[in-house]
């Protein structure tokens, strides 16, 4: 299984959660391989089809190359609007993190990108 070592789960939660506060619904870590929830909060059921989001979300590892070397500039993450909240998907080379939220204001989206980006990128061996 390849899951982030225990440090790294708590860096990735506590990047999410410096950046969304409350709002924060689920943080769920993936590769090509695996998929792991590090967090869900407390008021949310356990229901999530984490394996078919997982699929979905995969589909931003052929993202990074599919962008490369156009003119919007290097890929950085998405979001999906949902009636319920938010979906953001970060990657980093061979793995990444989508986390769920209530609703927020545009600009914390982009602090929470940068933030997990940038611990995605630390775990990569140099």
């Amino acid at each position: 299984m390849s899951h982030p070592p225990d440090d790294h789960a708590d860096e990735l939660l506590s990047a999410a959660r410096t950046a969304t506060g409350d709002e924060l619904r689920s943080l769920t870590y993936f590769t090509e391989d695996d998929v792991e929830q590090l967090y869900l909060r407390s008021d949310l059921s356990r229901t999530a089809d984490l394996i078919g989001f997982a699929e979905n979300e995969r589909h931003g590892f052929h993202a990074q190359t599919m962008y490369a070397d156009t003119q919007l500039g290097e890929y950085q993450f998405t979001v999906r609007v949902f009636e319920n909240g938010y979906l953001t998907r970060v990657i980093a080379n061979d793995h990444g993190v989508w986390v769920t939220t209530d609703s927020m204001e545009m600009d914390r989206f982009e602090e929470l990108a940068s933030a997990l980006a940038s611990l995605l990128r630390s775990f990569d061996p140099a």
